[in-house]
Protein backbone atom coordinates (compact mmCIF):
# COMPACT_ATOMS: atom_id res chain seq x y z
CA UNK A 1 0.00 0.00 0.00
CA UNK A 2 1.50 3.24 -0.37
CA UNK A 3 1.44 5.74 1.86
CA UNK A 4 1.50 8.46 0.11
CA UNK A 5 -1.49 11.18 -0.43
CA UNK A 6 -1.80 12.35 -3.29
CA UNK A 7 -2.91 15.17 -4.94
CA UNK A 8 -6.39 17.10 -5.70
CA UNK A 9 -4.26 17.90 -9.27
CA UNK A 10 -3.35 14.58 -9.63
CA UNK A 11 -6.98 12.87 -8.43
CA UNK A 12 -8.83 14.84 -11.31
CA UNK A 13 -5.32 14.77 -13.47
CA UNK A 14 -5.74 10.83 -13.60
CA UNK A 15 -9.59 10.97 -14.16
CA UNK A 16 -9.23 13.26 -17.11
CA UNK A 17 -6.19 10.96 -18.42
CA UNK A 18 -9.14 7.81 -18.93
CA UNK A 19 -11.62 10.77 -20.35
CA UNK A 20 -9.24 12.00 -23.06
CA UNK A 21 -8.47 7.98 -23.82
CA UNK A 22 -11.94 7.35 -24.32
CA UNK A 23 -12.90 10.22 -26.40
CA UNK A 24 -9.88 9.68 -28.89
CA UNK A 25 -11.23 6.25 -28.95
CA UNK A 26 -14.96 7.24 -29.83
CA UNK A 27 -13.54 9.85 -32.62
CA UNK A 28 -10.95 8.11 -34.17
CA UNK A 29 -12.61 5.94 -36.82
CA UNK A 30 -15.61 8.14 -37.67
CA UNK A 31 -15.15 9.60 -41.11
CA UNK A 32 -14.42 13.35 -41.76
CA UNK A 33 -17.46 13.51 -43.69
CA UNK A 34 -20.13 12.00 -41.14
CA UNK A 35 -18.58 14.12 -37.71
CA UNK A 36 -20.77 16.91 -38.36
CA UNK A 37 -23.63 14.80 -39.52
CA UNK A 38 -27.04 14.86 -37.17
CA UNK A 39 -28.35 11.50 -37.91
CA UNK A 40 -31.94 12.43 -36.29
CA UNK A 41 -33.34 15.58 -34.17
CA UNK A 42 -32.42 16.14 -30.68
CA UNK A 43 -29.13 14.82 -30.57
CA UNK A 44 -25.06 16.17 -30.71
CA UNK A 45 -22.82 15.45 -33.19
CA UNK A 46 -19.12 14.81 -32.44
CA UNK A 47 -17.72 18.14 -33.88
CA UNK A 48 -19.83 19.78 -31.61
CA UNK A 49 -19.70 17.72 -28.50
CA UNK A 50 -15.49 17.84 -28.69
CA UNK A 51 -15.73 21.49 -29.28
CA UNK A 52 -18.01 21.95 -26.30
CA UNK A 53 -15.54 19.97 -23.89
CA UNK A 54 -12.97 21.81 -24.92
CA UNK A 55 -13.76 24.84 -23.90
CA UNK A 56 -14.70 23.25 -20.60
CA UNK A 57 -10.89 22.72 -20.30
CA UNK A 58 -10.33 26.21 -21.29
CA UNK A 59 -12.63 27.71 -18.10
CA UNK A 60 -10.94 24.87 -15.69
CA UNK A 61 -7.20 26.24 -16.99
CA UNK A 62 -8.46 29.76 -16.58
CA UNK A 63 -9.62 28.45 -12.86
CA UNK A 64 -6.24 27.14 -11.76
CA UNK A 65 -4.79 30.01 -12.50
CA UNK A 66 -3.18 29.07 -15.94
CA UNK A 67 -5.59 31.17 -18.24
CA UNK A 68 -2.44 31.66 -21.05
CA UNK A 69 -2.57 27.53 -21.37
CA UNK A 70 -6.35 27.72 -22.75
CA UNK A 71 -6.68 30.33 -25.38
CA UNK A 72 -9.65 29.65 -27.64
CA UNK A 73 -9.14 29.76 -31.26
CA UNK A 74 -11.47 32.84 -32.50
CA UNK A 75 -14.81 31.71 -33.22
CA UNK A 76 -15.16 28.57 -30.76
CA UNK A 77 -17.16 29.97 -28.49
CA UNK A 78 -19.69 31.08 -30.79
CA UNK A 79 -19.64 27.36 -32.48
CA UNK A 80 -19.45 25.40 -28.91
CA UNK A 81 -20.75 27.67 -26.23
CA UNK A 82 -23.41 26.88 -24.02
CA UNK A 83 -26.45 27.97 -25.70
CA UNK A 84 -25.23 27.29 -29.26
CA UNK A 85 -27.35 25.55 -31.52
CA UNK A 86 -25.23 21.94 -32.84
CA UNK A 87 -26.53 22.15 -36.61
CA UNK A 88 -25.80 19.35 -39.39
CA UNK A 89 -24.13 22.50 -42.09
CA UNK A 90 -21.63 21.58 -44.06
CA UNK A 91 -18.32 24.49 -43.72
CA UNK A 92 -19.75 25.56 -40.57
CA UNK A 93 -17.51 23.72 -37.96
CA UNK A 94 -13.73 23.37 -37.97
CA UNK A 95 -12.15 20.49 -40.02
CA UNK A 96 -12.74 16.97 -37.86
CA UNK A 97 -8.26 17.11 -38.16
CA UNK A 98 -8.32 20.40 -36.08
CA UNK A 99 -11.39 19.76 -33.76
CA UNK A 100 -9.16 16.64 -32.39
CA UNK A 101 -6.38 17.91 -32.43
CA UNK A 102 -7.75 20.66 -30.24
CA UNK A 103 -9.29 18.10 -27.89
CA UNK A 104 -6.43 16.56 -27.54
CA UNK A 105 -3.52 19.50 -26.85
CA UNK A 106 -6.03 21.36 -23.95
CA UNK A 107 -6.46 18.32 -22.47
CA UNK A 108 -2.55 17.19 -22.09
CA UNK A 109 -2.09 20.74 -21.32
CA UNK A 110 -4.53 20.53 -18.44
CA UNK A 111 -3.34 17.38 -17.27
CA UNK A 112 0.17 18.61 -17.44
CA UNK A 113 -1.25 21.93 -15.10
CA UNK A 114 -3.61 19.90 -12.93
CA UNK A 115 0.08 18.08 -11.57
CA UNK A 116 1.81 21.32 -10.57
CA UNK A 117 -0.84 22.98 -9.33
CA UNK A 118 -0.23 24.15 -5.87
CA UNK A 119 -2.74 21.98 -3.54
CA UNK A 120 -4.25 25.44 -2.33
CA UNK A 121 -5.11 26.64 -5.70
CA UNK A 122 -8.04 23.66 -5.56
CA UNK A 123 -9.17 24.66 -2.37
CA UNK A 124 -9.72 28.14 -2.96
CA UNK A 125 -13.51 29.55 -3.58
CA UNK A 126 -14.88 29.10 -7.40
CA UNK A 127 -14.43 32.03 -9.74
CA UNK A 128 -17.89 31.19 -11.47
CA UNK A 129 -21.04 32.97 -9.75
CA UNK A 130 -24.77 31.99 -9.32
CA UNK A 131 -25.78 28.10 -9.28
CA UNK A 132 -22.50 26.74 -11.00
CA UNK A 133 -20.89 28.07 -7.80
CA UNK A 134 -23.35 26.76 -5.23
CA UNK A 135 -22.98 23.61 -6.68
CA UNK A 136 -19.09 23.20 -6.80
CA UNK A 137 -18.18 25.66 -3.81
CA UNK A 138 -14.18 25.57 -4.09
CA UNK A 139 -11.77 25.22 -7.42
CA UNK A 140 -11.00 21.84 -6.99
CA UNK A 141 -14.63 20.95 -7.05
CA UNK A 142 -15.67 23.23 -10.09
CA UNK A 143 -12.57 21.64 -12.30
CA UNK A 144 -13.41 18.27 -11.58
CA UNK A 145 -17.08 18.72 -12.67
CA UNK A 146 -15.83 20.38 -15.44
CA UNK A 147 -13.04 18.12 -16.77
CA UNK A 148 -14.25 15.13 -15.84
CA UNK A 149 -18.02 14.90 -15.29
CA UNK A 150 -18.77 17.19 -17.75
CA UNK A 151 -16.69 15.57 -20.35
CA UNK A 152 -17.76 11.53 -19.92
CA UNK A 153 -21.66 13.31 -19.93
CA UNK A 154 -20.63 14.06 -23.56
CA UNK A 155 -18.72 11.29 -24.70
CA UNK A 156 -21.55 9.62 -23.44
CA UNK A 157 -23.80 11.32 -26.23
CA UNK A 158 -20.96 10.43 -28.33
CA UNK A 159 -20.94 6.99 -27.79
CA UNK A 160 -25.01 6.86 -28.18
CA UNK A 161 -24.56 8.88 -31.38
CA UNK A 162 -22.07 6.03 -32.41
CA UNK A 163 -24.60 3.77 -32.65
CA UNK A 164 -26.95 5.65 -34.51
CA UNK A 165 -24.76 5.92 -36.77
CA UNK A 166 -23.56 2.22 -37.40
CA UNK A 167 -20.29 2.59 -36.20
CA UNK A 168 -21.15 0.38 -32.89
CA UNK A 169 -18.90 0.87 -29.26
CA UNK A 170 -15.36 1.22 -29.36
CA UNK A 171 -15.23 -1.08 -25.48
CA UNK A 172 -17.05 -4.02 -24.90
CA UNK A 173 -17.27 -4.28 -21.27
Amino acid sequence: MNSQVASVGAYIADCLQVCLGYGRMLVEDIPADKFFRLPQANMNHPAFLLGHITLSADQALAAIGRPELGTTPEGYRDLFGIGSECVDEAGRYPPKDEIVAYYGQRHEQAIDALHRTPEEVFQGENPAEGQLREMFPTVGAVVNFGLNCHHMAHLGQISAWRRVMGLGPVLNL
